[in-house]
């Protein structure tokens, strides 16, 4: 048996470890938004002062506002889609799959175990061998949707392995039809999970790099592309200013979570 004094020195040191995590994890995180409104002309620390400069030109950029609406339209559509599709997959997994549930679980998370750009090279040779190539903004959408698919999925799995199916049984007992139980008693109790998933799909998709930079029509650039194009001519705090954006958006998508489902509802 370990004494107080003992116990309470471990505890410390934990709390320390723990604490020296989350300051190395957050650290770069921290960096880029101070980065973000540094009045230099180069990206360099420390600041040389505080100005909202670079989001002025950020915001002043068109290449920039259309990379971002393409982007946001992209991810919209990629948690439209999945919101559907992926609340669909879950119910017949949960319900009717019997002994291939584990199987087609597998299957429909396989995404998230095959690197991206493995992806977008099998979706890119795909395309092109039905004749459709890059010429149109179909192939990146679907593969925005192929890999946002299972973050949806796995949430409203989740949502329904913690569902009591007795409430839906009772609805039917009392003259409930099948598709009125759907909407008045499962929907209500899974809802969580599809608004976590489809938020969660928007973020990641809203970030995706391998798939639009081998997926993307001529002309068109999502928002990373176009910062990794800058990047590779300018050195300007305009960089981090887009990094800021999405790290707000992403900080949003966590707020509205929490609000809505709660953080400590998700569970995959």
């Amino acid at each position: 048996m370990r004494s107080g004094t003992e116990k309470t020195v471990l505890d410390r040191a934990f709390t320390v470890l723990v604490a020296a995590i989350y300051i190395f994890l957050m650290f770069p995180i921290v960096l880029v938004v101070l980065l973000s409104f540094n009045s230099g002309e180069f990206l360099a620390f420390p600041l040389e002062g505080f100005s909202l400069r670079w989001f002025e030109a950020l915001f002043s950029n068109a290449r920039f506002l259309d990379a971002t609406l393409y982007s946001v339209r992209i991810a919209a559509i990629s948690m439209l889609v999945n919101g559907v599709i992926g609340t669909i997959a879950a119910i017949h997994v949960a319900r009717h799959a019997g002994a291939w549930r584990d199987q087609i679980r597998v299957v429909m998370t396989s995404p998230l175990l095959v690197p991206e750009i493995l992806t977008a090279i099998a979706l890119l040779f795909y395309f092109y061998e039905i004749g459709l190539g890059t010429d149109y903004s179909i192939g990146i959408q679907v593969g925005h949707i192929v890999v946002t698919f299972p973050y949806v999925f796995l949430n409203v799995s989740s949502a329904l392995f913690n569902f009591d199916r007795s409430q839906e049984e009772a609805a039917r007992s009392l003259g409930a039809g099948a598709w009125m139980t759907f909407r008045r008693v499962t929907l209500p109790a899974i809802k969580p999970g599809i608004i976590t998933g489809c938020l969660f799909a928007f973020v990641i998709s809203f970030d995706i790099f391998n798939i639009s930079l081998l997926l993307k029509s001529l002309g068109t650039n999502t928002l990373p592309l176009e910062l990794f194009d800058y990047l590779r001519f300018n050195f300007d705090p305009t960089a981090a200013a887009i990094a800021s954006l999405s790290i707000f958006l992403t900080f949003a998508a966590i707020f509205v979570i929490d609000r809505t489902v709660g953080l400590r509802s998700l569970r995959f």
